[in-house]
């Protein structure tokens, strides 16, 4: 959160309502049929809630000193929108929310982030403004000298649409801790759809378990005026372009903790902002998708950042904390927004029910060495967009188990582009050992060239390549490092905005590749893919198509049998760049203006079809790959 003024503080604390909150306030009917009833003003008695009513915050709530306010499990509290909605725990007074895994309190808005002001805690442990420190919101008081001051408890709290904007440079968070004490408890709590941080220490001393933050809109993780506190098990999510960070940390360093910290972002970003002299310990981190992993600022030293017990390294990769998802199944629950969605993070082995429609809501990641099993006639439908896709990450495996008769369907819910599904391997790759790919920061490419991740059988992608910058698009399969120990059979790849199949280096073989109507390349292959394709057919009766190959980098040679490619818009057959090349053994190729496309100094010599240089005078029809081998893909998706 960004400073605020002190004439808006004031104007905030003139504007309180001074009536009391009790339980014989005005109560009317919810929606559902149960009691609403108002809070706003000054809680200046014990209050306990009713889990039945429906309570909304119509201005600023604030429980004065001394006094504690119960909410127990199941309790909805919904604000009203705008700067002046908030709940605020004074110094000296508690908050109880007794909230379970199956009944979680929730608080909430309108479902539009910044809606409303979150939850504020004042408590009365050090911190480096003093004693009696004016926070930045409302004037309130807070900081003190006792480091075991306790405010009360929380257990399963969901927070929800919060960091309302107070003026152009300052928000309210989800949950804010002013000066808390390590007396105070505060477990399992979810900060969802914020417009500012998750949560921001200010001070104190008080600890977190259990926190789950998704798409909040600034820092998920905030602290300043030296917390010293721990946050454990923190597993943080992101789809939003232009989020700040998961992590900023500012002023004196008092090293806070942080144990098992998990995030992921489909867009990028920076992961942790470190300013000043501020600093903490993390033990076990996974950073996943970030285009930056630290951000060291106003001269703050990287030795203030300890990371598995060494100094913070942008050369790192970040996979040690077991902190997943699945940890956080009741969140979505309450929420009732999952559904069938598959978990954004796939940790222990899973089996799919064929007879269920999955959906795609936000990156799905495979990791941790679990297995992802897809029986016959499973479909999953996916959101569109980058933000959408199904990543094997290295070391997991996939196990895709579509028949003829039934095939395994992955398509988008709109028609719009989708990310697809990806698959990173051990294999040997130009790029090197834990490559980092041009998605999501995935890591792939090791030294097993016979290295295995799982089977994929009967495969129908559709609606794939969402763009993810102006020069780089999700592929329909994209096979990062994928060793040969891997089997892929039957694919088919229709109607997508990039390419059909990418090979990112890698020994993996592909027999019985179909791909149609294809806006970019249907199979290419860079960083020395040496693997082999056979029995493809490429159908292409659309405009502005790139090639039915393309092929660029290091030449290792990969093999091609039986490759059939009909065009009805003529183009490009084949594309070979710098020192790419291959053995072709039966090549059809009908309706291109162009057969091959030797760019960047690419020699002929390194495209052998059917014995011999390619060659442009040459009629090509010895495939015998026909478009009916593939009628078990362009029947089922119809």
């Amino acid at each position: 959160m960004k400073t605020l003024s002190k004439l808006l503080s004031l104007l905030l604390i003139t504007g309180l309502s001074i009536t009391s909150c009790s339980d014989d306030d005005d109560n009317s009917q919810g929606p559902d049929g149960s009691d609403s009833s108002e809070l706003s003003g000054i809680i200046d008695q014990d209050l306990t809630l009713d889990a039945n009513t429906e309570y909304k915050i119509t201005g600023a709530v604030t429980v004065a000193s001394g006094v504690t306010l119960t909410i127990p499990a199941g309790t909805e509290i919904v604000s009203e929108e705008g700067v002046d909605n908030y709940l605020a725990i004074l110094k000296g007074a508690d908050i109880d929310i007794q909230g379970t895994a199956a009944n979680p309190v929730i608080m909430r808005s309108n479902g539009t982030a910044g809606s409303w002001g979150g939850l504020l805690i004042c408590g009365d442990a050090p911190t480096t403004e003093g004693v009696d420190a004016t926070a930045e919101v409302g004037g309130l008081i807070y900081g003190g000298t006792n480091a075991t001051d306790s405010s009360g408890n929380i257990d399963y709290l969901i927070i929800r649409d919060s960091g309302a904007q107070i003026t152009t440079n300052s928000q309210f968070n989800g949950l804010t801790l002013y000066a808390v004490g390590s007396g105070t408890t505060i477990d399992n709590v979810a900060i969802i759809n914020g417009e500012d941080d998750g949560v921001e220490f200010f001070g104190g001393t008080v600890s977190v378990s259990n926190l789950y933050l998704e798409n909040n809109q600034d820092d998920d993780i905030d602290w300043t005026e030296g917390w010293n506190g721990t946050v454990s098990t923190a597993y943080i999510t992101t789809t939003l372009t232009e989020f700040s960070t998961i992590i900023e940390a500012d002023g004196v360093n008092n090293n806070p903790t942080i144990e098992n910290l998990t995030a992921i972002s489909s867009t990028g970003g920076t992961a942790i902002q470190i300013k000043n002299d501020s600093g903490a310990t993390i033990n076990g981190l996974t950073l996943t998708g970030f285009d930056t992993s630290f951000d060291f600022r106003d001269n703050a030293p990287v030795s203030n950042l300890q990371i598995d017990s060494a100094d913070a390294d942008e050369s790192e990769v970040y996979q040690t904390s077991p902190t997943n998802a699945s940890l956080f199944a009741w969140v979505t629950n309450a929420l009732e927004s999952s559904g069938n969605a598959l978990p954004a993070n796939i940790t222990s082995d899973l089996t799919l029910d064929a007879s269920v429609e999955y959906t795609v809501n936000g990156p799905v990641l495979v990791s941790n060495e679990a297995t992802l099993t897809i029986p016959a006639g499973t479909k999953i439908v996916s959101e569109s967009g980058t933000a959408n896709y199904i990543a094997v990450l290295k070391g997991a495996d996939i196990v895709i188990e579509g028949t003829m008769d039934n095939p395994v369907v992955m398509e988008s819910n709109d028609g719009d582009a989708w990310g697809g599904l990806l698959v990173c391997g051990n294999a040997t790759t130009t790029e090197g050992v834990n490559a980092i790919a041009e998605v999501g920061g995935l890591v792939y490419g090791g030294t097993d060239d016979a290295d295995n991740s799982g089977t994929i059988r009967y495969l129908i992608l559709k609606n794939t390549g969402a763009q993810i910058n102006p020069n780089s698009q999700f592929n329909g399969l994209t096979l990062y490092g994928v060793g040969s120990g891997t089997t892929i059979e039957n694919v088919a790849v229709i109607g997508g905005s990039d390419d059909g199949v990418e090979f990112f280096g890698g020994t993996v073989n592909l027999t019985n590749f179909y791909a149609e109507n294809l806006q970019d390349d249907s199979v290419d292959w860079t960083e020395g893919w040496n693997g082999t394709l056979s029995n493809v057919y490429v159908n292409l009766t659309i405009d502005d198509f790139s090639t039915a190959i393309e092929a660029d980098g290091v030449n290792n040679n990969p093999t091609i049998n039986n490759f059939t490619a009909v065009s009805t818009m003529g183009g490009t057959g084949i594309q070979i760049k710098n020192d790419s090349g291959c053995t072709i053994n039966g090549l059809t190729l009908t309706g291109f203006d162009t057969q091959f496309d030797f760019r960047d100094g690419a020699p002929v010599a390194n495209v052998q079809a059917d014995n011999a240089d390619a060659n442009e005078a040459t009629t090509y029809n010895t495939s015998t790959t026909e478009a009916t081998d593939f009628a078990w893909a362009t029947t089922a998706a119809q």
